[in-house]
This record gives structure tokens, C-alpha cells and sequence, in this order.
């Protein structure tokens, strides 16, 4: 880059901004006292040629909480235990972890940070059977991209410097911290393919993990980027211009409906939550039945009768067909029915029958409805609330407890988006969901009536060494034992080791037994 210099009797300091991504991470150059005009002469050169080319970080902060859906997993289904030490800390309320003591260097040369932070966290479950320790967290940056490095500990088989996350630092800025730090705030960060088999391969390259932020001092101050100025002014129009009309050249072919009308059709669209529908995958089974059927966002439960009046902004509607989620080896066993929608302007409900380990509970208020940018009006005979946040009730998150005490999921957590479709005749269609929120594509495992995650769970790249980690899915569920000295269960237990299927706050409703050597509860 560039240096700056002014023609005055003492040489000033050198300011180099270098750019980290499209953001400049502010690290001063210092050069040297030294004459340089030409009639010292001393070249001017001189001063740069004794400018530092690498800067050393004095203290620094990584703030990263991996996965939120994982530590939610490890402290709710898995009723296990986060620790954090050796200098790293946790947030209140299971929040992200903070590691300190930050020690590094920033060459000039290829804009390459390398920083090292102390602390260490650990994610212990007995009941599913896993003891993960990440420690000796590292960053490493260069231009716009960079990747967080750490040693993994997976049920005592380590390995060392592995990239877990990428950082994406493109569209990051910088900010001004404490003492004149230099902040990059919610870096995007994802899964790495190393990063993936050190999870056992149970989340996928590329899954979007918590942003981090990172925080940096160096042994000289900051200096402020220097504002620029518009090189011109912007010219006033002269004249104001007029809009000309347009007339629609053909008319429409038909006109939204505001009244009321029989309902004869339609279909709820819901996939209750996506990431317990991936945790299931890992290594349960999904059956619809009663003319429920799977679709890209989840699922389509047909209509069985329903009233509407626009005018009112009123609905209410029932839908058939049931959908079952098994989980044999966690004991699960949860089924959903006689789906009904009650929504009265800019609010609804979802009520439910649930029946959960033998036990059911009917017309439960399950999910609240944010009706706000809905519209009650018919359009070519068709009457559709699309894509309507849902959020979970008391009753709701009561439905997932655990024997052993508490909810994975809270009043208020967000559910997947519905899409409510009611025909007003025979022969209306109804509109083909566009991409978007709720319009999630077929993961392949957990399909009509298939079990998912069956076969091998390991592989030869996942932590612990050679062969399978876990062995396979036995006919009850839990993983059978594969005579490898690597525990089985790895590192979240073939249960649910949602670092990246991105399950996070599971089902709970797990049947209380004794959990057996080599296989999990």
C-alpha cells in the first residue's frame, strides 16, 4: 500500500490503513525520525525502508457461541452441561462464549492475521454419551476471508488445529472499541469440511454457524479514516417533470373477491419446526397418514371444512391427515392431528391433537399466528394466507417436556411459517409457493415412512481415528456396538449431534430408562 508522506523539516508518523476484507483494520506503520527533503540529504526513502512490516496484537477478544441450537441441545434433550475455562467465559442464559487474551501479529505484505486466544469450552452429556472439549482457539485472516481454528477432544481421541469455521469478512466494517480497539462485529462463519468430520460428519460443509466477532489491539494507536469529500456538488434539476398516465391496455380477468363464499377446497402447509425435522433425520422416521402428505416446506394436510368472511377478516378451518415423528433410540414417539386455524384479523391460533408417548392431549393451543401482512380477500377463487409466523404457546412448549423436568423449547420460540389455502370452486388452483422463508427443500433422510440416518454413522475422516464411530442404527434405535476402541456415541451421540443438522432446541418427550453401555438413551 501506499505511504503518505508531507515535505517538512522532521519526518511525521506513517499512518497504514490495511484493509482486512472490503474494511480497513487500523494498525499504525511508524516511520522513521529522519530528514526527508532533498536538501538534507537523506533520501526519502529512508523512512519508509525502516517502517515495520508486521504489527504485533497486544490483547484481543473472540466473542463466538458456535452454534446457539447446539448449546440448547446439550442443556435441554441431552440434560447435559456446558463448562467454560482457562480464561474463556459463557454469557447468562446459555449465550455465546468470550475468549480472551488475544496475542498475534499483522503483516503488511499479504494482510494475513494470526491471533491466539485463551480458554477452553466442553459440551458433556451422560445420557447421550459425549464429552467434546474445544480448546486452543486460533484466527487466521487474509484479505477478505479467514477461518477459526481450534483442537478438538471428542470422548478422549484429540486432534489439533483444526479449521472448524470459515469467516466471510466482505461485507464486515470496522468499529471502535474500548481503548481504541479495533471491532469486526458478526462475522459470517460456516462449517468447514475439516470442521464437519471433526462432528462426526453430522453436520454438512457450509452450515451456517453463530457470526463471531473479534476485537484486536495493537502496540500503537489507531488512527481514524480520514472522510472524503464529494468532488462536486449535484446539480438541481431545472424543471420538474410530470408523470403522464398510463392507461391499462387489457383489462383484468377477474376481480378479488371481498364477500363470503362456500369453501369446497384447500390445504394447510406447515413443517412445524426444520431443525427438529433434521434432528429426527439423523436417525429416526417421518409417516403422514390420512391424506397428509410431504412437500419441500414440510408438510400438506387437506382440507375438511372451513368458513371465511373477508369482510370481517374471519377464518376459521379444519385440516385432516396426521404426522408422526419416531425416534426409537431417543423414545420419541410424537404425532400431530386434526390441525385447526382460528384467525380473527391480525392474530390467529393453531390448535392441535398431540399425542406423545402414549399419552394425548387434544385441541391444544399449540402456536400463536401473526396475521399482520395477511389478506383475507379471494383471488381467482382462492383465499390464501401465505407464509404466516408462528411462535409457540405455554401449552405448546409443554407438549416436548421431559420426564426428567423442563422443555427444550419456550413460550414464544419461533416455529416454521404456514400457509393457510382455501378454494372457493371446484376449479380453482391454487398458487405454487414461491422461494422464501418456509420454503425449505427435501433434506432426503426422513422421507414418507423411511427411516433416516440409518446405515453407518461414522467414516474415516470423524474424530477418534480409523473405522465407523458409533457403528450403525440397531433394530432399536440405538447405536450397536463395532468392537472399534472409539467409544460409540460419538461426539453427539448419533442422537442428535445437532452441531449442524442445526436441531438445536429437540423434542424432549424422551421415555426415562437406564442408558446401556455403547448405546444411547
Amino acid at each position: 500500500m501506499a505511504v503518505t508522506r508531507r515535505p517538512i523539516a522532521r519526518a511525521a508518523a506513517v499512518a497504514t490503513a490495511v484493509a482486512l476484507g472490503t474494511a480497513a483494520l487500523a494498525l499504525p506503520a511508524v516511520a522513521a525520525d529522519a530528514p526527508s527533503d532533498a536538501a538534507s540529504g537523506t533520501p526519502r526513502a529512508a523512512a519508509e525502508q525502516k517502517a515495520p512490516s508486521a504489527f504485533t496484537i497486544t490483547d484481543g477478544t473472540l466473542d463466538w457461541g458456535l452454534k446457539e441450537s447446539f448449546r440448547k441441545y446439550v442443556t435441554g434433550m441431552a440434560h447435559g452441561k456446558i463448562t467454560a475455562g482457562g480464561g474463556a467465559k459463557q454469557a447468562p442464559d446459555n449465550g455465546v462464549f468470550t475468549f480472551t487474551g488475544g496475542k498475534g501479529t499483522y503483516e503488511l505484505a499479504d494482510h494475513a492475521l494470526k491471533a491466539a486466544f485463551k480458554g477452553d469450552v466442553r459440551f458433556v452429556s451422560t445420557q447421550h454419551t459425549f464429552d467434546i472439549k474445544i480448546a486452543d482457539v486460533k484466527v487466521h485472516t487474509k484479505g477478505k476471508t479467514g477461518a477459526i481454528q481450534a483442537d478438538v477432544t471428542l470422548n478422549g481421541a484429540k486432534q489439533n488445529d483444526i479449521d472448524l469455521a470459515t469467516l466471510d469478512l466482505s461485507e464486515v466494517r470496522p468499529g471502535q472499541g474500548a481503548g481504541g480497539a479495533m471491532t469486526f462485529k458478526d462475522i459470517p462463519t460456516a462449517l468447514t469440511a475439516k470442521g464437519a468430520k471433526a462432528f462426526n460428519g453430522m453436520y454438512q460443509e457450509g452450515q451456517v454457524l453463530d457470526p463471531a466477532t473479534l476485537t484486536v489491539k495493537t502496540g500503537g494507536p489507531a488512527p481514524q479514516p480520514t472522510p472524503t469529500k464529494p468532488t462536486s456538488k449535484p446539480t438541481k434539476p431545472t424543471s420538474k417533470p410530470k408523470p403522464t398516465p398510463t392507461k391499462p391496455t387489457t383489462k383484468p380477468t377477474s376481480k378479488p373477491s371481498s364477500g363470503t363464499g362456500k369453501v369446497v377446497g384447500g390445504k394447510l402447509s406447515w413443517g412445524l419446526k426444520e431443525s427438529f425435522r433434521r434432528y429426527i433425520s439423523t436417525g429416526g422416521s417421518v409417516q403422514t397418514a390420512g391424506g397428509a402428505k410431504k412437500i419441500s416446506s414440510g408438510y400438506a394436510f387437506p382440507h375438511s371444512k372451513a368458513s371465511w368472511n373477508a369482510g370481517a377478516k374471519k377464518i376459521d378451518a379444519s385440516f385432516g391427515g396426521s404426522v408422526r415423528f419416531l425416534y426409537q433410540g431417543h423414545g420419541i414417539d410424537m404425532k400431530f392431528s386434526d390441525f385447526k386455524i382460528k384467525a380473527r384479523g391480525k392474530t390467529g391460533t393453531l390448535t392441535v391433537d398431540v399425542k406423545a408417548q402414549g399419552r394425548t392431549s387434544n385441541d391444544v393451543k399449540f402456536a400463536t399466528l401473526d396475521l399482520s401482512r395477511a389478506s383475507y380477500k379471494a383471488k381467482n377463487d382462492v383465499v390464501q394466507l401465505s407464509k404466516v409466523p408462528t411462535r409457540l404457546t405455554a401449552a405448546g412448549a409443554k407438549q416436548f417436556e421431559s420426564e426428567a423436568g423442563g422443555a427444550p423449547y419456550k413460550k414464544g420460540e419461533k416455529f416454521d411459517p404456514l400457509t393457510v389455502a382455501l378454494t372457493l370452486s371446484a376449479g380453482a388452483n391454487i398458487p405454487a409457493p414461491a422461494g422464501g422463508a418456509g420454503d425449505v427443500a427435501d433434506s432426503g433422510p426422513g422421507s414418507d415412512g423411511a427411516a433416516a440416518g440409518g446405515g453407518s454413522v461414522g467414516g474415516g475422516g470423524s474424530v477418534g481415528g480409523g473405522g465407523s464411530v458409533g457403528g450403525s442404527v440397531g433394530d432399536d434405535g440405538s447405536l450397536a456396538a463395532t468392537g472399534s476402541s472409539t467409544p460409540s456415541g460419538a461426539l453427539l451421540g448419533a442422537a442428535g449431534a445437532v452441531v449442524v443438522a442445526g436441531a438445536g432446541v429437540v423434542y424432549a418427550a424422551r421415555r426415562r430408562h437406564d442408558v446401556q453401555p455403547g448405546r444411547h438413551a
